[in-house]
């Protein structure tokens, strides 16, 4: 299971206090202390408040902040391409691209540009109509970015599909329309494209945040999912991750299997 550490976003106070006065303490504390809590990339973005023209030079300062402190590997998240080719032009090691709709004008810029750098990148399973509500709506989507993926030369190694989790208190009916199309993605292709989810989407406004998180993570996994960018210094949904592994047979039992899931 891939953990991508989802806390050095401009959509958090402290993070965007960071930003506007470039302070790089915010973003060197929480890229060390994901790190320590097992992620294995760190997704960064400059958030919405951030002047489209001031995004790429505040990306690219916020990547080489954290990877002075770590060595892991970022998730670039912008809706905009010149801001992650900023951030992917001073990146260390093999980045996440976050991420491609199915629109035709954006995969024929950010694919290429993956290739370029030999990123992965993340595709989501919409368009300009928004997300479907069904699962084969969500697999035709899909199916086009996988499409487009191998005509620009990037392997479904490095493709990650997202099916686009909405938050559980407006659209429940999606939440298990996302776990059929987790299911049926990896028919796609062979390879099979990776599978990824914003985690933390599905609880958005609710009560009891941590459990609905924890609870989904798990059927998520059990549906096949590989990846999810989440809170990592949540211990016991970090936990439930590392057991999953065991019960779903991915990971070798040992008596001190949540350490070691911690250290991979």
């Amino acid at each position: 299971m891939i953990l991508i550490g989802e806390r050095i976003n401009g959509m958090f106070k402290d993070i965007r206090k960071a930003i506007q006065a470039r302070n790089s303490g915010s973003i060197e504390d929480w890229a060390r202390k994901q790190a320590e809590a097992g992620a294995h990339y760190l997704d960064i973005s400059t958030g919405p408040t951030v002047p489209a023209e001031e995004q790429p030079e505040v990306l690219r300062w916020m990547v080489e902040t954290a990877q002075g402190v770590v060595d892991l590997p970022c998730c670039l998240d912008s809706v905009n391409p010149d801001t992650i080719r900023a951030g992917l032009a001073v990146h260390r090691g093999k980045a996440i691209i976050n991420s491609t709709s199915a629109d035709q004008e954006r995969m024929d810029v950010l694919l290429p540009l993956a290739a370029e750098y030999q990123a992965a990148i993340i595709g989501l399973a919409m368009n300009e109509q928004g997300v479907p509500k069904d699962a084969n709506d969500r697999l035709a989507l899909a199916m086009e970015i996988v499409a487009n993926a191998d005509a620009h030369g990037l392997s479904t190694a490095d493709l990650y599909i997202d099916p686009l989790v909405l938050p559980v208190n407006v659209a429940q009916e999606h939440v298990v329309e996302v776990l059929e199309t987790l299911r049926q993605v990896k028919l796609l292709a062979s390879p099979p494209p990776l599978t990824v989810v914003g985690l933390s989407n599905v609880s958005q406004r609710c009560p009891d945040r941590p459990l609905i998180n924890r609870t989904f993570l798990v059927m998520a996994m059990a549906c096949g999912l590989d990846a999810a960018i989440l809170d990592v210094n949540d211990e016991p949904l970090v936990d439930a991750a590392a057991t999953a592994g065991i019960l779903l047979n991915r990971e070798v039992y040992c008596d001190s299997y949540l350490k070691v899931f911690r250290k991979r």
